[in-house]
């Protein structure tokens, strides 16, 4: 068991010991299991520590190809899932689209002020002049009667199919940079602009999160592929190292998500 521990993080250990109490209630009840939300992260862990061998399976649907946040369903070798076990619920938020703009940080904000956790939400999508969302089956009703207004706007939620969500296209602003280190204060002030100090500041208090979850560590080293957000100032990702200069700076490409 510590063996496995070795694979994640300290901070993962948690979620980890979550993942091997679902795969014992499946073993030991012989019936699926549905798990919130998870973020890409967390899903990777799940398929790491499941994987496609043995008496317990795995797979993940977010509601629509190419959906970063998705449930996973743990089930026995035998059984054959289908789209409906994931219970997934689509809203699209109907709103004066011609006065008003929302975002997705308005449509995060609200969502969050009803006091559901993230994991009950899948992926908010947005376009100009259209939002969807994904939720958790089972708080469709409570959220559907308890959001009435974004922001300042008023806001109905209506009910849509699956196969109707709008297309979610993750478009990547990148450039290339060079920093001192690999620390994640370092890294966050390249991406940004913005001082390192205020960067420490601001990740010492809880407002940096590193592959979806919070770190209050300036000195975390950055890897590969890490994604990167900072409250205020959204999200990035190292999207690639690429050594070092002649003055032992490394150069990184990163990528702002836009």
């Amino acid at each position: 068991m510590t063996e496995l521990y070795q694979h994640f993080r300290k901070e993962e250990h948690e979620f980890v010991d979550a993942v091997l109490e679902w795969q014992g209630q499946v073993l030991n009840q012989y019936s699926p299991k549905l798990t919130d939300f998870l973020d890409p992260r967390e899903q990777e862990i799940v398929h790491t520590i499941i994987g496609s061998e043995g008496d317990v399976k795995v797979s993940f649907f977010g509601g629509y190809e190419g959906a970063e946040r998705k449930r996973a369903l743990l089930f026995p070798s035998y059984y054959e899932p289908s789209e409906e076990d994931y219970e997934l619920e689509l809203f699209e938020v109907k709103y004066a689209s011609k006065f008003v703009t929302l975002e997705h940080r308005h449509v995060l904000g609200t969502l969050m002020s009803v006091g559901l956790r993230r994991s009950k939400y899948g992926d908010i999508i947005a376009g100009e002049e259209r939002i969807q969302f994904i939720v958790a089956r089972e708080m469709s009703s409570f959220v559907k009667m308890n959001i009435l207004k974004m922001g300042k706007t008023s806001v109905a939620l209506q009910t849509k199919p699956l196969s109707s969500v709008m297309d979610n296209k993750e478009e990547l602003e990148l450039k290339e940079t060079t920093v001192s280190s690999l620390r994640l204060d370092a890294v966050l002030s390249s991406i940004h602009n913005i001082s390192r100090q205020k960067v420490q500041t601001l990740i010492n208090g809880g407002h940096a999160k590193v592959n979806w979850k919070t770190l209050e560590q300036p000195s975390f080293e950055c890897n590969e592929g890490d994604t990167l957000s900072l409250k205020g100032h959204g999200r990035a990702r190292v999207v690639s190292i690429n050594g070092k200069t002649k003055k032992e700076k490394w150069r990184i490409t990163v990528g702002k998500l836009k």
